[in-house]
């Protein structure tokens, strides 16, 4: 099968301690549309910033790419290594 691409629009919380938490990832249909629901998603009550970005591999064998940061809005941590 070929690489396919996922765009992701991915909001952050802080939970009651204070602590920066992720919310649930939103799968997109472009990375355009992933940019306008990272936007939305960081101007939400209780979201604290959001990060719009994709990832490039081949689902059948579970094989991706490093997660490409499309634009962060808003308290995003400058480390993403983790997506």
């Amino acid at each position: 099968m070929a690489d396919v691409t996922y765009y992701v629009a991915l909001p952050f919380l802080q939970d009651e301690a204070g602590s920066l938490v992720t919310g649930s990832a939103e799968e997109c249909q472009s990375s355009s549309a992933a940019l306008r629901r990272a936007e939305l998603l960081s101007r939400s009550a209780g979201c604290i910033g959001a990060v719009a970005f994709s990832r490039t591999g081949d689902p059948m064998i579970g094989e991706f790419g490093d997660a490409q940061v499309l634009r962060k809005f808003g308290s995003v941590p400058d480390d993403l290594g983790a997506l």
